[in-house]
């Protein structure tokens, strides 16, 4: 499953790419173009390890709308929650979709992206994606929206199921047991799993 989420995420990433997702063209040629740049930065040698994530998490956190994307997260606990615990949640949250999965987009190895549709709706669109690897064609989907001129991503649809939605049940279950300032901890504590791994 992480595989795939780091392939998912990778997709994710290079929609941010700046003047890769502009409001002049479709959200589809946006997403194709992007996906050519990124997998032509993976397979740069002259750039390592180091560089490469540099550069994805500055992509991410420029484009990504990690405000929106926490308060959909979070639903009614946003409100009930303090404005420092909302921003800490959205550092936090933005940090923790970083780490998890910037170290696993090396996790590409040629696998083939199609682009079946997109689906526009005023301001909002949905751009689907296929990726097809040796053992499962995996569709994953793109909810976008126009801000400032650019497609912005606010939610990935892995295999019918919302990124989000699995977020909102989890960390939903958390605040409800333990309280939201246990929920900043584990995340807290989670990044610092992440990015400091036992040896």
């Amino acid at each position: 499953m992480f595989k795939r989420l780091a392939l998912i995420i990778m997709l994710s990433v290079i929609m941010a790419m700046p003047g890769l997702a502009s409001a002049d063209s479709a959200p589809i040629e946006s997403v194709r173009t992007a996906v050519n740049a990124i997998i032509d930065i993976l397979k740069n040698q002259e750039l390592d390890k180091a560089v490469k994530r540099d550069r994805m998490r500055e992509i991410i956190d420029s484009r990504f709308d990690f405000l929106a994307m926490s308060q959909s997260t979070l639903a009614t606990n946003w409100r009930k929650a303090s404005k420092d615990e909302q921003q800490q949640f959205v550092k936090l949250f933005g940090q923790l979709i970083q780490n998890t999965y910037i170290g696993r987009v090396e996790a590409y190895t040629n696998e083939e992206v199609t682009y079946p549709s997109e689906k526009i709706k005023g301001k909002r669109a949905v751009v689907d994606t296929l990726i097809i690897t040796s053992t499962a064609d995996i569709p994953v989907s793109y909810k976008l929206y126009l801000k400032n001129n650019q497609w912005r991503v606010y939610d990935v649809i892995i295999e019918g199921v919302s990124l989000i939605s699995n977020y909102r049940s989890t960390y939903q279950e958390i605040v409800k047991k333990e309280g939201f300032a246990s929920l900043l901890a584990r995340m807290e504590a989670k990044i610092e799993e992440i990015t400091n791994p036992p040896s």
